[in-house]
């Protein structure tokens, strides 16, 4: 079958990239900043901490896939705000979600109760309980079971799951129940304790020493469990699908080894699934269509929640909850019925049966252009394309390639990321379409066969 294939036409002037081999490449580079897009970068460099290195414009505004920056230009976004933002930009009906409940209540405090919080929890339980989850089956039927707790943003989640987990272990082994577990690959936050856990030198080694206590395994390694998870572990946390180390995914029969040592020695399993959670896999939580042997007691999320607004929440099994009791955690934001009000909206919307309908289409027509590409391309890819749904990622057999490839993509209109040492992450937004996938597909091939042109 003939499709047709959009073209986005590079605009600005010449720069290079150096490639492996000492050659340059050149690449159609953003336009010079007009002066009032200047004055905005200017602003950022005099007033804003500089650990962000981006590119010289501005963006302003956006609608669906698309965003635009101050000069004018479109985009298509292929990152979601890194998988976020799971019903594009500007969605008419977070908009009015935002505004209706903006001029009601924005902020109580959790010392008192609002009416969206407990919405929203229970929303996530029995949501779970319907299509697996948490050691629920597909098709459980709704009812107590789950516990959660509402926080800002996905470490956040985690630093709760992780507290959570160091109690479970006081209360279960004593005091010397206090090791956690994770892997290599992972990501699962920036502040001190879930930079533990996040085993990159890059991101670690500034500001050691970090939280001690902590063990590293290797995904998918069975023969290993044993050793890494004792007596003394009181949690585990896994992605089980990494997005940010590389877009690796978690096999069942190490999920569900690993999920028999957790009950050997009685330590928390927690899953991640802040980035590859909430319908971005295909389903609504990576592991729902999985045995139940392969469950965890814990689930983080956040990224897709709110479309962009902040929040993050764990889910956890009432054994596991049981032991936290009132002032054993709290936050001053978490769970503000803003937050929860635009969590109830987006994901009534993401669960609703012809959404997932559309998302699955999508992720299989996603999956036979991005198979295109390594046949195509058989010197620069792997054979494999990596992740499911709309969390995919391209390997490239040269670890300088894929920040050639974000680059070449961005000039050409399109916004894709990096992930792990050698892979071009792809997660657009949830309710993308055919013809903004034949789009991206398009122009990450024309980037990948200049390299080879070079």
């Amino acid at each position: 079958m003939h499709r047709a294939r959009s073209t986005i036409r590079a605009a600005g002037r010449l720069r290079t990239l150096p490639l492996k081999s000492g050659r340059m490449m050149s690449v159609a580079a953003t336009p010079e900043p007009t002066p009032s897009t200047q004055a905005l970068l200017d602003l950022s460099a005099a007033y804003v901490l500089p650990v962000y290195v981006r590119p010289d414009f501005v963006l302003s505004h956006g609608h669906g896939s698309y965003v635009y920056d101050t000069a004018g230009k479109r985009y298509l976004d292929f990152s979601a705000g890194i998988a976020v933002n799971a019903l594009g930009h500007a969605d008419a009906g977070v908009v009015q979600t935002i505004a209706e409940q903006a001029g009601k209540l924005l902020h109580t405090s959790n010392v008192y109760h609002n009416e969206w919080s407990p919405r929203l929890a229970e929303l996530l339980v029995t949501l779970t309980q319907r299509e697996g989850g948490l050691g629920f089956a597909p098709g459980t039927a709704p009812g107590p079971g789950a516990k959660v707790f509402f926080s800002n943003s996905g470490t956040e989640a985690n630093e709760g799951a992780l507290k959570i987990a160091r109690k479970v272990g006081k209360d279960r082994g004593g005091a010397g129940k206090t090791r956690i577990v994770c892997f290599e690959g992972g990501f699962h936050g920036r502040s001190m304790g879930a930079l533990s856990v996040t085993t990159n030198p890059k991101y670690q080694a500034p500001f050691a020493p970090l939280v001690p206590g902590v063990d590293v395994g290797r995904l998918n390694d069975i023969e290993g469990l044993e050793q890494l998870v004792t007596e003394e572990t009181c949690a585990v946390i896994v992605e089980p699908i990494q997005g940010e180390g590389g877009v690796n995914s978690a096999e069942v029969e190490w999920l569900a080894r690993l999920r028999a040592r957790c009950n050997a020695v009685g330590a928390v399993l927690i899953f991640d699934e802040i980035q590859c959670g909430l319908y971005r896999s295909g389903t609504l939580w990576v592991h729902s269509t999985l045995p139940v042997e392969c469950h965890p007691d814990v689930v983080t999320m956040a990224k897709p929640l709110a479309n962009g607004y902040p929040i993050g929440a764990v889910l956890l099994r009432n054994s596991i909850a049981e032991t936290m009791t009132a002032g054993t955690h709290g936050t001053t934001f978490g769970g503000s019925p803003l937050a929860c009000a635009i969590g109830h909206h987006v994901l009534s919307r993401l669960a609703d049966g012809n959404m997932v309908s559309q998302m699955n289409a999508t992720s299989v027509y996603l999956d036979e252009r991005l198979g295109e590409l390594p046949v195509r391309f058989p010197g620069v890819l792997e054979g494999k394309v990596r992740g499911r749904g709309l969390i995919r990622g391209l390997g490239f057999l040269d670890a300088k390639h894929p920040g050639s490839v974000v680059d070449l993509a961005r000039a050409r209109g399109v916004f894709v990321l990096t992930a792990g040492k050698n892979v071009v992450r792809i997660v657009p937004s949830l309710n993308v379409g055919r013809e903004e996938v034949d789009t991206a597909i398009d122009v990450i091939a024309g980037c990948i066969a200049e390299l080879e042109r070079v």
